[in-house]
């Protein structure tokens, strides 16, 4: 039994002192943002309001026409503009009021794929949110009003001349649509608004409207990757950037955007090599972040190969406080040493916190290596608290990862193993067999002793066949590991109740009412044992 618990103890630490920075290089990109077709057939109509029209109506006579000489013809044109403006101030005008019910129309009438827009008006576009600049080239003002007026594309910022007529503007302005033709930036600016409102889901199923209209748009995905980071959803976002940096090489918005995102996930070498693409936005304070990360994770696999679980968990707190705070390796860390230092209920918790993503992007964008080991730390974490199907789940995922890999195989048959003595030990209960139930689950923990689900179960046996103090024993040691266990404390409070230990039965009812007033097993034994006091007092 003691040679076993060794060679647990050193399972995970032989996993994880193999651990190395991976890069993506799987074709990421390719699998998971397959082309869509571009040529849905979509409807809006879109109006500009009065005060748009007379701004460009003036804009027209002072910029285009000779300030010396009004021709007879440009007379013409001031009526029938003046006219045409008395008839939009007839016609409604979209409000923000009315951003709701756009919002509604549009996934209402998305799967069929026309829109119909009823209000129209204008949207305000956030500068801040994908509105690109083309700092590659480090265009001058007077540069980029030469390419505007050439018609060339600045991504999410300026004109865009596409094959319709819908027309653009800078952030700020207001933009027209022609009719009949829906222009993905109309969503991307219907997002934006979303996003600002904090409307983080319906932000970001604009922008997937929008890249499926146009998925050659490096601001949606970049827009998109900012919705994600706000709903927590880290390894998306990494991908959403991925994805528009592929687009635009030099999109030094998104750079700064995945360098924060590796930031987080603990990859500081990625995150440092981001920073440095990403031009006037970052600064020397992020650069100097990253590199205290990056000494901080060295003392975290310093601590995990010394097996020093104690200054491990110190140290991935310290971690976490720097801002690695969804870093599966760093969580799988902790869990480790909460495991080893049986905090199973700990472990549990914390193992929970990293995000379950496909084991194939898990592995492209962490690594082969990394990804075993949080699978196999996964898979004992779900163990201690008798998961057993997932946690055999987990670590038949980590084989395929690493088919040769001796000790992942010996990790999947000890818990393998452990399923089956509890699937052996409950049949035999419910046959009111207890003591080959009891034996099954002896069996189980002769191979992990360290596990509350079978010390429970063989407590229940315990408890049947008359062994009341054994019974105490076995909760008990199933609540060191796990201090929330209910069933562990309701039983131990049964069994000091068949010892006459009354003020012990108390003590742990009291505990279970606290968690939880409506549970009437608890309160029966609760008003059992205060009955059986205040007889003896």
């Amino acid at each position: 039994m003691e040679n076993t618990r060794k060679s647990g103890q050193s399972t995970m630490s032989k996993i994880a002192d193999n651990s190395v920075l991976n890069g993506l290089g799987c074709g990421l990109i390719g699998a998971f943002f397959p082309r869509r077709n571009t040529n849905t057939k979509i409807n809006i109509t879109t109006k500009s309001s009065d005060t748009n029209v007379v701004k460009n109506s003036r804009r027209c006579h002072t910029s285009t026409c000779p300030k010396n000489s009004i021709s007879s013809k440009n007379k013409v044109s001031q009526v029938v503009n003046l006219a045409y403006t008395q008839k939009l101030r007839r016609e409604p005008t979209f409000t923000s009021s009315e951003l709701s019910m756009t919002i509604f129309s549009h996934r209402k009438s998305k799967a069929n794929g026309t829109l119909n827009h009823s209000s129209t008006g204008n949207v305000t576009l956030l500068s801040h949110l994908g509105n690109l600049k083309l700092q590659g080239n480090q265009n001058s003002s007077s540069d980029k009003k030469a390419i505007q007026k050439k018609g060339k594309i600045l991504i999410g910022n300026t004109a865009r001349q596409t094959s319709s007529t819908v027309k653009s503007h800078q952030p700020g302005s207001s933009f027209r649509s022609s009719a009949n033709k829906l222009d993905p930036d109309v969503l991307k600016s219907l997002g934006n608004e979303q996003y600002r409102q904090g409307k983080l889901e319906e932000a970001l199923d604009l922008y997937n409207q929008a890249i499926a209209i146009d998925p050659r748009n490096a601001s949606y995905y970049s827009n998109k990757a900012a919705a994600l980071m706000s709903l927590g959803h880290v390894i998306e976002a990494v991908v959403a950037c991925i994805e528009a940096i592929r687009l635009y090489p030099s999109y030094h918005n998104a750079h700064y955007r995945l360098a924060r995102l590796y930031v987080r996930l603990g990859d500081a070498e990625k995150a440092i090599d981001h920073y440095k693409q990403s031009g006037r936005k970052v600064d020397k304070k992020d650069i100097a972040e990253a590199h205290d990360i990056k000494r901080q994770l060295l003392k975290c696999t310093e601590a995990q190969k010394l097996r020093d679980y104690n200054t491990l968990l110190k140290e991935t707190q310290n971690s976490i406080t720097l801002g690695v705070d969804s870093a599966p390796q760093i969580f799988a860390m902790r869990a480790e040493a909460l495991i080893k230092l049986h905090r199973h209920e700990e472990a549990y918790t914390t193992i929970q916190k990293v995000p379950h993503i496909k084991t194939e992007l898990c592995a492209c964008l962490l690594g082969s290596v990394k990804t075993v080991y949080l699978l196999i730390t996964r898979a004992e974490a779900y163990a201690t608290v008798g998961w057993f199907e997932e946690a055999t789940a987990a670590a038949q995922e980590a084989t395929k990862l690493d088919q040769s890999n001796e000790v992942i195989i010996t990790i999947l048959r000890r818990i393998e193993g452990l399923a089956s003595s509890r699937l052996k030990g409950n049949e035999l209960f419910r046959e009111n067999k207890f003591s080959e139930a009891s034996f099954e689950y002896t069996e189980g923990l002769g191979q992990e002793p360290y596990n509350s689900i079978l010390l429970f179960n063989r407590a229940a046996c315990q408890f049947k066949l008359g062994q009341f103090e054994k019974a105490v024993e076995d909760c008990t040691a199933a609540l060191v590991l796990r201090p929330s266990y209910t069933k562990a404390r309701l039983r131990r409070a049964d069994c000091n109740i068949k010892l006459g230990r009354w003020k012990a039965a108390i003590q742990d009812c009291e505990m279970l009412i606290q968690e939880n007033p409506e549970d009437e097993e608890v309160s029966r034994v609760f008003l059992k044992a205060k009955n059986r006091l205040q007889k003896t007092c």
